[in-house]
């Protein structure tokens, strides 16, 4: 019997005595585990645009496997996006519960939330809050528009141009995707809060903060220095936020 799951995956299920659908094999639990995890890594290293093809390579599957559990890379997205805004939301609710101080509990979120790195990892509705408009280059493919913003003038030099204004509202289609919503509710709160208390430029928005998470220092071969750029980065973009 086949079935469509709620992210549109359609997959075939045995009916037991009781009529409930029998769990996934161990082995096929497995690939499906390897292929979200290889999917992380490689949508928060090239961005949204990489193709499934490299999915399969980096969760030593054959790319068929990978299109048996999801139809198409639009289903596969939204599945990483879902489940990383999930936890990002988490994130910053913990900061919310556990900071007195607005800018302790700020900062407390970017600094777990890039550690984490599902800032990488959020869905491209949500980091085009506050910008209006971004022009590709001739010729640009049309995943580009569908990558987060700092990523889509990679391999364009100087054709690719980007145009930001000012902070617009966040129309509901958009808004709805992936639990974009509350995670923007949440944050929104954080950066209140630490505008409130004087501790952050008034002119920051929770597009900026969403911005600061999704930007990552290059990658670096050697782990403890890879570390010790994010860290120094993230130092530089959160004083770049405080009042003076």
């Amino acid at each position: 019997m086949q079935i469509q799951d709620s992210y549109g995956q359609v997959r075939t299920a045995q009916s037991s005595s009781n009529g409930r659908s029998a769990p996934l094999r161990v082995d096929a639990q497995r690939n499906l585990e390897h292929v979200l995890r290889a999917a992380r890594e490689v949508f928060g290293e090239l961005g949204y645009g990489a193709p499934m093809e490299d999915v399969a390579r980096r969760a030593r599957v054959g790319v068929g496997t990978v299109y048996r559990r999801f139809p198409s890379k639009d289903v596969l997205v939204r599945r990483i996006a879902e489940e990383e805004t999930a936890r990002l939301t988490e994130q910053a609710r913990t900061a919310l519960g556990q900071e007195d101080e607005p800018w302790s509990a700020l900062s407390r979120f970017l600094r777990t939330s890039v550690a984490s790195g599902a800032g990488r990892l959020l869905p491209p509705q949500v980091l085009r809050v506050g910008v209006d408009e971004v022009l590709l280059p001739v010729g640009a493919p049309e995943d580009a528009a569908r990558v987060p913003a700092q990523r889509v003038s990679v391999g364009y030099g100087d054709l690719a141009e980007q145009r930001v204004v000012a902070p617009r509202a966040v129309p509901a289609a958009e808004q709805d995707h992936a639990g974009a919503a509350e995670l923007l509710e949440v944050v929104g709160r954080l950066v209140d809060r630490a505008r409130e208390a004087g501790e952050l430029r008034v002119d920051v928005t929770v597009s900026d903060v969403l911005l600061v998470i999704a930007t990552a220092a290059p990658a670096l071969p050697d782990a403890a220095q890879q570390a010790a750029a994010s860290a120094r980065l993230l130092d530089i973009l959160l004083e770049g936020l405080r009042s003076r």
